[in-house]
């Protein structure tokens, strides 16, 4: 339970440090991009048999997305907060699932590949509110 808090507390560090040096929507994107990094290096280790190297990384990744979730707005738009929940306890699920499994490596690639499209919407919607120019809506 202590190690669970600990993961909390540094997930919810990650969130605001990087919300305090960049505006929130270019954060978002940044932590998605992190965790999808952290869950690639996760299974080189794995691959690699380096599994206590590679929990790590598991961890670090579950950690930005746990700082995520736990750092939505449910008073103003309800319901995409709670979809965005779910959708990062999902994510966080299925990593923690999917890790040490035979295939993994299917698996992760499925979970990054959704956090690379969760970052690239976050990216159109940041230009979009800059008034900027996006190339073209988030592909599906």
């Amino acid at each position: 339970m202590m190690m669970h808090n600990q993961m909390a507390y540094l997930a919810n560090q990650a969130y605001r440090g990087a919300a305090t040096t960049v505006p929130p929507l270019k954060a978002v994107s940044m932590l998605l991009g992190g965790a999808a990094t952290f869950l690639q290096k996760a299974l080189v280790a794995q691959e690699s048999r380096r599994f206590e190297e590679g929990h790590e990384h598991l961890m670090k990744a579950t950690a930005i997305l746990r700082g995520l979730s736990h750092n939505l707005d449910f008073t103003n738009g309800r319901d995409v907060a709670e979809r965005l929940y779910q959708t990062y306890n999902a994510l966080i699920l299925a990593s923690l699932r999917a890790y040490g499994r035979p295939d993994a490596r299917e698996s992760f690639r499925r979970i990054i590949a959704g956090l690379a499209e969760m970052r690239e919407a976050w990216e159109f919607v940041d230009a979009a509110s800059r008034g900027g120019k996006a190339d073209s809506a988030p592909s599906r």
